[in-house]
C-alpha cells in the first residue's frame, strides 16, 4: 500500500487534525507495534504541518529518565531527565506543557536553537502508566495552543488503548 504524507497546514485547525486523525487511523490499521506507530505519527505530523521537530520520548527509567524515540527532524537531545526542560517537566508531572515562548521558559533545553515554541504531550499505556512524552517544537513563537493540546492527546490516546505497552516498547 502506498502512502502518502499530506500538507494540512492551508486548512483550519479543527479540520487540518480531523484529517491528520483519518489518515493515522487508515495507516496504522492493524498494527500493534508502539515503535511503528511513534514512528508513522511523528512522520505525518511532521509534514502535515511543518513542524521544527516531532517526536516521542521514552521513559526508559520510571521517574528517572527519558530516551530520545522515533521523531523526524534535526538530531534531538539523547536522554532528558524527568524534571529537566519542557520534556522532563512533562514526564515529571504527567501533564500537558504548552510553552509559547522558550526563551522565557525556565530550563529549557535549546537541543535546536531554532526552535522558539513547544508543546509535549504525555503518553500512557492502558495501565495509566506514563511510558513517552510527545514533543513537538516550532520555530514560530506561539505555535500551538489548547486546540492543538486536545487534538494531540486523541492522537496518542491510541496508546492507551491496548495492554502495557512499556513492555513492548522496551
Amino acid at each position: 500500500m502506498a502512502e502518502t504524507t499530506l500538507d494540512l497546514r492551508h486548512l483550519p485547525k479543527g479540520e487540518a487534525y480531523k484529517t491528520l486523525q483519518q489518515q493515522i487511523d487508515a495507516v496504522l490499521e492493524g498494527i500493534d507495534d508502539p515503535i511503528a506507530e511513534m514512528a508513522t505519527i511523528s512522520t505525518l505530523i511532521f509534514h502535515a504541518f511543518g513542524h521544527l521537530w516531532v517526536g516521542f520520548y521514552r521513559v526508559v527509567q520510571q521517574n528517572v529518565l527519558l530516551r530520545v524515540g522515533p521523531y523526524q527532524g534535526t538530531v534531538g537531545c539523547l536522554e532528558i531527565e524527568f524534571g529537566a526542560g519542557v520534556c522532563g517537566d512533562c514526564a515529571k508531572s504527567g501533564e500537558t506543557v504548552i510553552v509559547p515562548d522558550v526563551e522565557k521558559y525556565p530550563g529549557h533545553i535549546a537541543c535546536d536553537s531554532r526552535s522558539k515554541s513547544e508543546i509535549v504531550i504525555p503518553v500512557f499505556d492502558a495501565s495509566g502508566r506514563l511510558f513517552a512524552v510527545f514533543d513537538l517544537d516550532s520555530e514560530r513563537i506561539a505555535a500551538f495552543d489548547n486546540e492543538d493540546a486536545h487534538h494531540l492527546a486523541r492522537i496518542v490516546a491510541r496508546f492507551a488503548s491496548r495492554g502495557s505497552v512499556a513492555a513492548q516498547s522496551a
